[in-house]
């Protein structure tokens, strides 16, 4: 569902990157307050989203195919904030590093699928029918419900920013009528999905899901998430599907002839920055996706470094 620079305008794109600036700063403050997170956890979880997300998934019988978002299992395990923060940070470095996303559309995919799925579907429809000793029913239904939401919800809003900008010949109705239903079966896949790591990693470790207790360190935990992340995104190119996604898919099938960059002062600049940011383009080498989860992780301990510094100073 990442949104490219070609659909959206400037005042679009401007407006919503305002919005997601918002509600990043919000993230950082609320995370700063949580003594009982833990860092290095939402850096191996970050790392394990991005590699998740590298695999597209066919969607039998369309053409289509889908990835996870990864809003809810974050959410899940660090809170609505947290989960929040760490996802958007899997965007911004999808965007700069793999030029995965326009960086001008950076705000609509922030909104699209973090701020919808960890912001909206999870307190709104997954908290409130999970809990932490909930059978295997209940976990199910909640993961399915809430990735259904929030990836509804992204169709939608991902189709009204399209039709806001005007830059494309995408009439409204034709294209919600391929991007709901696309994304409603990709939200169930999700759904599943998210159900069985969340009762795998309960089975393992069901403190984590008890986000109003002190948490103790989790070496085997954040081990445990950080191998998976490597061995999932060192095959990634043995496992990816190569159709194009649902929102590829939507808007070749609504378009009326070849998507184009707008050729305004502010699209070419953020087209030059991605250039010139993304050192590995479009995933285009084995190592990408360990180099991406590396990434991940060394950010997430440079961040913890700074957190711990600023709950550590003497308050005046």
């Amino acid at each position: 569902m990442h949104m490219s620079d070609a659909l959206v305008s400037a005042p679009v794109a401007l407006s919503a990157d305002a919005v997601a600036a918002t509600l990043l700063v919000v993230s950082i403050a609320k995370i700063s307050r949580q003594k009982q997170l833990s860092i290095p956890l939402m850096g191996v979880l970050g790392a394990f989203v991005f590699a998740a997300q590298m695999i597209n998934f066919a969607i039998p019988a369309t053409g289509s195919s889908g990835h996870v978002i990864g809003g809810i299992l974050l959410s899940s395990m660090l809170g609505a904030w947290g989960g929040f923060f760490t996802l958007t940070s899997v965007i911004v470095l999808q965007c700069l590093l793999f030029a995965d996303g326009g960086l001008l559309a950076l705000g609509c995919n922030a909104i699209n699928m973090a701020a919808f799925s960890c912001l909206v579907a999870y307190p709104l429809v997954f908290k409130p029918l999970f809990r932490a000793d909930s059978p295997f029913k209940r976990v199910m239904t909640a993961s399915v419900l809430a990735s259904v939401t929030a990836f509804t919800l992204g169709a939608v809003a991902v189709t009204l920013e399209t039709t806001l900008s005007g830059i494309s010949a995408l009439p409204l109705g034709r294209m919600l009528l391929f991007m709901v239903p696309i994304h409603l079966i990709i939200g169930i896949c999700e759904g599943v999905a998210t159900a069985f790591v969340i009762l795998f990693t309960r089975s393992r470790d069901p403190e984590l899901f008890m986000h109003d207790q002190e948490q103790p360190s989790r070496h085997r935990t954040i081990e445990a998430f950080a191998v998976a992340a490597l061995v999932i995104a060192a095959s990634f190119t043995l496992l990816a599907s190569s159709a194009p996604d649902g929102l590829e898919w939507s808007v070749e099938r609504t378009l009326q002839g070849e998507l184009t960059l707008p050729s305004t002062p502010l699209h070419s600049s953020a087209e030059q920055i991605v250039e010139q940011t993304a050192l590995i383009p479009d995933y285009n080498t084995a190592l990408a996706g360990v180099i991406g989860c590396a990434v991940l992780i060394l950010l997430a301990w440079i961040f913890s470094l700074v957190i711990k510094q600023n709950r550590d100073e003497p308050k005046s």
